[in-house]
């Protein structure tokens, strides 16, 4: 299943590389640039992002779309 999401548009607004938020995520590059190209992914990982790019879980809205 695919889906838009804002996860590129927002960690390059905070000029962070995919590597940079990955480590701060604590997940893998790779999965970073699968979510970006549209690929769904777990509630776990999405909550890790969320507060990778200091968001709040409340926020979610904002960056996954679906």
């Amino acid at each position: 299943m695919e889906y838009r999401n804002n996860v590129r548009k927002i960690r390059e607004a905070k000029m962070l590389s995919r590597a940079e938020l990955a480590r701060i995520a604590g997940i893998s590059p790779l999965t970073i640039d699968r979510i970006e190209r549209g690929k769904s992914c777990r509630l776990a990982t999405k909550r890790k992002i969320l507060l990778a790019l200091g968001m709040k879980i409340t926020q979610k809205h904002r960056v996954f779309k679906q």
